[in-house]
């Protein structure tokens, strides 16, 4: 009988357990709702919400709730796990039972990680069982209630600097004016203030009366309108306006303006396509991004990385807790070799004309000068430029917003050392011997049909050396020369001076280039040897290709960025013997001292320069009459420290190379007898 009973009790007990085991789970339905929150789908999450919970929170305000908080402290990298134990957790009174999961994730205020604890609850739905989530504030952050609120705080990091040699500063952190208007201070229906101000910055109407009906405004707030420069000086007049005021706000200032508009470039607010692609690495909607030049290019070393704040205040605004704190990371300043003093005395010989110019310490390598010609206010641009005024930029003949320093151009005369260096190291000229020339004209042959080679000015000897044919700037002699040469070789001559390849250096420049594709004839061969034909170089590789005749053969690297140690770096080695370098040097000294040389005039009492005037002459055809180019480098013949390559356009009407002579000259004046380099 006994054993009856026990067989019973076991089947009973089987059954009990069998039923039990047939009923809902609670860990699938806590396993889908984590994963859900991780991946950001929030109304799914309030699916799973009991009944009890949803009587507290409408889907629309939990996901907007969840979405607002999640978007402002930027959360990435999600992770939330539940911690399932071994064996079912006990329900408590209510029958709920309780589970822990751990949250990880990366926010703009730094990463937060905590445990916390879930509810979960079984109810009825559609004559089903199942578990449901008892969801309350705290699931947002552990310790927040009903009303209270998550503020989040970015904390800016500070923009590195641009700073010249001498410190001065190219790209800096300053202040400027918002001009706004607080709408209750304005007098009657402010029509006449507003037309007046609209007047006194350039824009319509319509743009201050939308600013002013937008959602957010209230009769007392400040309503920015439009941000201008500190020193603007329109800006006196605009706040004897009746009702308008303004606000000082920090701002990017390039104090420089147009004189280093195209070495800097310039910042502007990040777009929404940008922030897509650059949120994983910080930025935000109120961020800044380098948009061209040294601001461009340096934008991952300048910006630095913002820090932030997450905290839980309560309906009063009091701080309960701080979530997350990140302090800023200021980026870092740049400091480079450039002398803002020789930068803008260059700027101030070209700003009526269409040029640029380099400078570079011919031994050392430093670039101390990048100028581009008009250039353009880069404030403008930070402050928020007007569809009108960048037309005009844009239509300007001048083409302010063309960066001419950093593309190429047909160097004329001033490749002729070049050629003179290729031609004595492949011992295929001969410096000695005078080749008998005469008149302004030369062809080959017949060969060359309407060809025609052209002296710009005769030279008054038949019999040419190198040295006279430098100090005359002879383009026949250096055609021929070309020609004795060869194409295999004037191309293989020119890449040992840094042709066809990138030019070791910071910011993007289109190469120096001739290539045996380019020298399709000998008629284009001819044109080559003095510098017209398809050679291309810009102007910074241009005063580069001089510093072999200085430096005992040695072609040296460019250095923008200011080093402790001013050794310099070489570019390329034994690029010429110094005997050639030495040659060439002293018939470069004479085109400048010598009163028969192109750049003699005008004579520069007190300072020994060497150098080569160049004119090139651009034209589609044989025969037509071109616009022209002139050009001049020149450095400073004893102990060189200074070098100085200077290209203007349209000079045809000028005297060609002999406008740049003087402008050159100029600034080796003022610059080296008030501020010379040491």
């Amino acid at each position: 009988m006994k054993h009856k009973i026990s067989i019973l009790c076991i089947a009973l007990l089987f059954i009990l357990v069998a039923g039990c085991s047939d009923g809902p789970k609670p860990d699938p339905t806590i396993k889908e709702y984590m994963k859900n929150w991780q991946s950001m789908k929030f109304d799914k999450m309030y699916s799973m919400l009991s009944d009890k919970s949803k009587k507290e929170i409408t889907k629309d305000e939990f996901v907007k709730k969840y979405s607002a908080i999640y978007g402002g402290i930027n959360a990435q990298n999600i992770s939330i796990t539940p911690v399932i134990p071994k064996e079912e957790p006990d329900p408590d009174k209510n029958g709920s039972v309780a589970y822990t999961y751990k949250v990880k994730m990366d926010t703009l205020a730094g990463p937060i990680e905590y445990k916390h604890k879930i509810k979960m609850a079984e109810q009825e739905k559609d004559d089903k069982k199942n578990w449901f989530v008892n969801w309350d504030y705290s699931q947002i952050f552990p310790g927040m209630e009903k009303g209270d609120k998550v503020r989040v705080h970015t904390i800016k990091a500070k923009r590195g600097e641009i700073l010249d040699r001498n410190g001065n500063g190219l790209a800096v952190n300053g202040m400027a004016e918002q001009i706004g208007i607080v709408p209750q201070d304005l007098p009657g229906n402010g029509d006449d203030s507003k037309q007046q101000l609209a007047k006194a910055l350039g824009i319509n109407k319509e743009v201050i009366d939308n600013a002013l009906n937008s959602s957010w405004v209230k009769p007392g707030f400040f309503v920015p309108i439009k941000t201008i420069a500190e020193d603007d000086p329109r800006l006196k007049k605009i706040l004897t306006i009746k009702g308008i005021s303004s606000q000082s706000i920090e701002t990017r200032v390039y104090p420089y303006k147009e004189a280093t508009s195209h070495l800097t470039g310039f910042v502007q607010p990040i777009k929404a396509n940008e922030l897509k692609k650059l949120k994983s690495e910080g930025y935000q909607s109120t961020d800044v991004i380098g948009r061209r030049g040294l601001e461009k290019f340096y934008e991952k070393q300048l910006r630095g990385k913002n820090g932030g704040l997450i905290r839980i205040v309560d309906e009063g605004e009091n701080e309960k807790r701080t979530v997350a704190k990140k302090e800023a990371i200021d980026g870092k300043s740049v400091k480079l070799n450039i002398d803002m003093y020789l930068q803008r005395a260059l700027y101030n010989q070209m700003n009526k004309d269409i040029g640029t110019a380099s400078a570079i310490n011919p031994v050392t390598g430093e670039v101390l000068a990048l100028v581009n010609s008009p250039g353009f206010d880069p404030n403008d641009f930070v402050l928020g430029i007007l569809g009108s005024r960048y037309q005009q930029l844009e239509k300007n003949p001048k083409q302010p917003l063309l960066n001419r320093f950093a593309y190429t151009f047909a160097p004329g005369s001033t490749f002729k050392p070049i050629t003179a260096a290729i031609g004595l190291e492949t011992n295929k000229l001969n410096p000695n011997k005078e080749v008998a020339i005469s008149g302004k004209k030369w062809q080959k042959d017949k060969s060359w049909d309407k060809k025609f080679v052209t002296r710009v000015t005769e030279v008054p000897s038949v019999n040419v050396n190198l040295e006279k044919a430098l100090i005359y700037s002879d383009n026949i002699y250096f055609a021929q020369a070309a020609l004795a040469i060869g194409k295999e070789e004037m191309v293989k001559g020119a890449e040992k001076f840094g042709f066809n390849e990138n030019m070791p250096f910071d910011l993007d420049f289109e190469n120096s280039s001739l290539t045996k594709e380019d020298i399709d004839s000998e008629g284009m061969l001819a044109d080559t040897g003095y510098g017209q034909g398809r050679v291309e170089m810009n102007i910074l590789h241009l005063g580069l290709s001089y510093t072999p005749f200085i430096n005992n053969g040695d072609l040296i690297a460019p250095k923008l960025v200011k080093e402790g140690n001013p050794k310099p770096k070489i570019w390329k080695e034994n690029v010429v013997s110094p005997e050639t370098a030495t040659r060439i040097r002293s018939s470069l000294v004479k085109v400048v001292e010598d009163k028969r040389g192109t750049g003699y005039n005008p004579p520069l009492k007190g300072i020994m320069l060497a150098g080569k005037t160049g004119t090139a002459e651009l034209k589609s055809k044989v025969g037509e009459k071109g616009k022209e180019n002139g050009w001049f480098v020149a450095f400073n013949q004893k102990q060189p420290s200074l070098l100085i390559s200077m290209m203007i356009e349209d000079v045809q009407d000028k005297g060609g190379s002999h406008y740049v002579v003087p402008k050159v000259k100029k600034t080796f004046k003022t610059y080296m007898k008030e501020k010379p380099l040491h």
